[in-house]
């Protein structure tokens, strides 16, 4: 028997998403060797190929995010596109979208009609705020959900206002939350034979972030509101982002040995049993005196790096504030293929987040290719019986496009 490509190899998916949250469920997927066919709405298909960085018309973030994915750009809103999707879901194991909730419903391609042409299917929802509840129509993305999850919140200084980070926490982390349910559903059913739908939400994914505000909050009955605490842990100490000779550097040593530790690589021993600071509740009470000592140290060595060896020569947690230049360019990152270089036809070579699930016995990564609008639609059409003048005639009426990038 021929070894498979990758875990998910002989699973086919058939993809209604766009942007990021969405992409990520079925790029991840694609990664584990998934047939993955994304349906791009016509005749412009999935907006993020507008998205910077562009060269030549062609998008890198729209490339980051589809690698290893067939592109159908098709009208479903037209009959005969309705019909050709509705062929394709008793051939697929997965169904993917993240638009506004109801709006695949009116397509007519909703959940009751879908599981009724495919008992099997394992259709996954992704949204903003889920598929019930007061807020469930609202639109929304990333930061938005971010907001109503009280994660914006915890983030800034502590008199000042919230900040929003310069990542795609919200959408990353929604997708592999919803990359592990389609895992599971499929488990389900190869036991039983039974599809299902899955309802993944980026405030339910956001929300699950909070490792301390939300007990806290609950077990002291109210009196405890967590609020952001700046560049300092609102909780444990010293846990946060400290002054350095050259810039900030993140130091945690909030436990006994880890604080004698560092006390010990400050060469200020005296600090171990000093009464402000002797345990973490003590250090919290004087959180600025303990800061200033840290400070007061690190701003008197050579440099950062003579800092940072000395809190490595003693085990202390710690770590330099990298930019995403020093990043890309680290020796750990890229053994790891943490940063990983892919080649596109049009952009070349680049950079880009690699693939964060390893597998050994799959120790290599595939070696995927986005798709050009459109690209696949002969062969995804051809899949499921049409011929080479049906699929001219629907390109020509408008019901299929290709483009070139």
């Amino acid at each position: 028997m021929e070894k498979p490509k990758h875990v998910l190899d002989g699973y086919r998916v058939i993809d209604f998403t766009q942007a990021l949250a969405g992409p990520t469920v079925t790029r991840l997927m694609a990664e584990m060797g998934a047939e993955i066919i994304k349906v791009e709405m016509a005749p412009t298909g999935d907006f993020s190929r507008q998205l910077p960085f562009l060269k030549e018309g062609r998008s890198a973030y729209y490339v980051q995010q589809n690698r290893g994915k067939k592109s159908l750009c098709i009208d479903p809103k037209t009959p005969e596109g309705l019909e050709v999707i509705k062929k394709l879901i008793p051939k697929v194991d997965v169904m993917v979208e993240n638009f506004a909730p109801g709006v695949i419903g009116r397509m007519g391609l909703g959940w009751d009609v879908v599981k009724g042409l495919n008992p099997r299917l394992i259709m996954c929802s992704v949204s903003a705020f889920g598929q019930t509840g007061p807020l469930t129509n609202r639109p929304g993305y990333d930061n938005i959900a971010q907001a109503y999850s009280g994660v914006t919140y915890m983030i800034g200084e502590p008199d000042g206002s919230p900040y929003l980070p310069g990542l795609g926490l919200g959408d990353v982390s929604t997708g592999a939350h919803a990359v592990a349910a389609i895992a599971c559903a499929l488990l389900y059913r190869d036991r039983t034979g039974r599809g299902q739908l899955l309802d993944i939400a980026l405030i339910d994914a956001y929300f699950h972030c909070h490792e301390l505000n939300v007990q806290i909050y609950s077990n002291s009955k109210g009196q405890i509101k967590p609020k952001r605490a700046g560049k300092q842990h609102p909780s444990v100490a010293p846990l946060g982002l400290f002054r350095g000779k050259d810039d900030y550097i993140v130091i945690m040593a909030p436990f006994t040995h880890q604080w004698s530790a560092l006390c010990k690589a400050m060469k200020k021993p005296q600090l171990i049993d000093d009464p402000r600071f002797v345990d973490n509740a003590s250090r919290m009470k004087n959180l600025p005196a303990m800061v200033k000592e840290i400070e007061d140290w690190l701003q008197s060595m050579p440099s950062d790096k003579d800092s940072l060896k000395a809190m490595e020569e003693a085990r202390t947690p710690h770590a330099p504030v990298l930019s995403i230049e020093q990043v890309v360019n680290h020796p750990h990152f890229k053994a790891r293929g943490t940063v990983r270089k892919i080649k596109d036809r049009i952009l070349g070579e680049y950079d880009v987040p690699g693939m964060p699930l390893r597998y050994s016995e799959f120790p290599e990564m595939l070696d995927l290719v986005a798709p050009l609008l459109g690209e696949n639609n002969e062969e995804i059409l051809g899949s499921v019986g049409y011929s080479k003048s049906q699929i001219e005639e629907l390109t020509n009426k408008g019901v299929l496009k290709k483009a070139a990038t």
